[in-house]
Parts: C-alpha cells; structure tokens; sequence
C-alpha cells in the first residue's frame, strides 16, 4: 500500500473534534453538539449553538488553496454576489495545530432544491464580475490532482501508476484543445450540491476552486453529473439553455468529462483510511474509471 499519512496523524473523527474545539475556543464560539456534515477533502461542522459553519482543510491540497477562498469570498461579497458568507469578526483563516480554519455563516436551506437554471443565473453573474483586484490563481487542474496523489491513504501502488498516468494524458489533451468560450473567473466546481437555496434565493458556496480559467469547465460539472449520478433527468438541459451553451455538443467535452471523472476518484484520496464510510463508493467508481465504463452510476460520497 502506498500512504504518507502517519496512522497517528490522520484526521480521524475524534482528531477532527479536538481541531473543532480548539478553533471554537479561539473564536469564542460553542463547539458542544456540532454536527458533521461533510468530511472529503474537507471537514465541514455546523455549530448547534450558533448559525456558523465551520470548515477544517482536510490535505494539503485543500490548505494550500484556503487563503484563495477567502480572498474569493470577500471578492463576493464587495460585489453583493449571492453567495456564503465569512463569519465577520473572526480570524480567517484560522490556524491550529497546523491546520487551516474558516468560519461561515450558516445559510438555512429554506426554498425548494435548486435547478440547473439557478446555477445556470449564478454562474452568468459571476462570469460577468470584473476580475478581483488581487489576482486569482490560474487553472492548473492536474497541479491539484497530482497534490492529492502525493497523500493518499491505503491506495495501492498499481491504482496509484494509473492515475498518475491518467493525469499526464489527459494534461496533453487539455493543452491541445481550443475553447469556445472567453476565459475569465470560473468557479471551478459548479455542481448542484454547491448551490445553496438560502432564504432570499439560491447561493453559490464552496470556493475551493476558483481560479482564471475555461468557462466550459464551469458547465462541465452538471453535464457530467447527468451521465453519472442519479441526479433529477433535465438539470443538465436546463443549465445549458439558461446559459445559453451546450457543452456537450463542444468537441473538447470528452476531456473534460474524464477530467471531471478523474477530479471525482481523486477528491478523497487523503482521506480513505480517515473517513472509512466512503471507501465502498470510491472502490466502485475506481473500477469503473480504469474500466472506462461509461455506463455505471456512481452515488455521493456520505
């Protein structure tokens, strides 16, 4: 097995809870009753005591893009852009014990689940913000993937060979495409499940990945989610009519697909042995991708 994480020093869920608590102190907020509501590639708490959502980096790959996401989030904010908000007055990010911390506020979802048309309206305005006066990172998609390879927990050394293949091919594939679409801000991770439907109406959450970059990667996510999860049919059509491009009818489509498929193997790579629940998925969707079934449905992570 190939690993470079010391068992000691992985996150586990106690591990996670004494990072919480000590962040909490720190802020002066309750940590007592939090939930876990999401541990990928990061730990995500919402506080029983109070309307915040706390965040913990889960890898490297997730610390080194932090300082990004706050910058994203403030950049948001000047402009009014529907999305979460940081928790003001707190430290951000907030480090301990070498990990990095953000706070949130908590954004109760209260409207029916967003559609394809609601991102396809966030992502429209946020394509059409000017560009932040602090410049954003450019979009090195393989650069992330490859950090996550560089930790993984319990992969073997075969599967590790073959993503680090996949990640050079389909690198020379992306730098052969031409794209249809100016480039600028994109998200980086437009999906369904990082929309948000807040009290005054849908909100984009989840900074992690924005960059200056192919705005065709921003359409990517839904359409590849039609073709692999058992996502509501029609989402996908629905995003591309209101935004006005099908990227599937794009010839760069088919690397972008097994970029985004490959993004979707790898999230979780630093977390495997911390975060057991996920290993059954994350096996099916590997075999799948090695196999390039093109038909297996892949369900979320839990």
């Amino acid at each position: 097995m190939t690993t470079t994480t010391d068992d000691a020093g992985g996150l586990t869920l106690d591990r996670l809870r004494t990072l919480l608590a000590a962040a909490c102190e720190q802020a002066a907020l309750p940590s007592n009753g939090a939930e876990l509501i999401k541990f990928t590639n990061n730990a995500v708490f919402r506080l029983h005591q109070a309307p915040v959502v706390v965040r913990i980096a889960g890898s490297t790959a997730a610390r080194v893009r932090v300082p990004t996401v706050v910058q994203v989030a403030r950049w948001l904010e000047q402009h009014d852009f529907p999305a979460v908000r940081l928790l003001p007055d707190a430290e951000q990010p907030l480090q301990v014990e070498g990990h990095l911390i953000t706070f949130w506020q908590y954004v109760p979802e209260v409207r029916p689940r967003p559609g394809g048309a609601d991102l396809a309206a966030l992502l429209r305005r946020l394509h059409t913000l000017p560009d932040p006066l602090q410049s954003l990172p450019r979009w090195r998609p393989m650069t992330e993937i490859r950090q996550r390879l560089a930790e993984p927990e319990d992969l073997s050394s075969s599967d590790h060979a073959f993503l680090l293949d996949e990640c050079d091919t389909l690198e020379a594939q992306l730098a052969a495409l031409c794209y249809a679409l100016a480039p600028g801000v994109i998200h980086g991770d437009a999906f369904l499940g990082n929309v948000i439907a807040g009290l005054e109406g849908p909100v984009l959450c989840d900074f992690d990945s924005t960059t200056i970059g192919p705005r065709e990667w921003d359409l990517a996510p839904v359409a590849v989610g039609s073709l692999r999860m058992d996502y509501p049919v029609g989402e996908h059509s629905a995003l591309a009519e209101s935004y006005g491009f099908d990227v599937t009818q794009w010839e760069g489509f088919p690397v972008l697909r097994r970029l985004r498929e490959l993004k979707l193997v790898t999230s979780v790579l630093p977390v495997l042995r911390s975060n057991p629940r996920i290993r059954p998925q994350w096996e099916h969707r590997m075999r799948s991708f090695k196999a390039r079934d093109m038909i297996a449905r892949w369900q979320p992570y839990r």
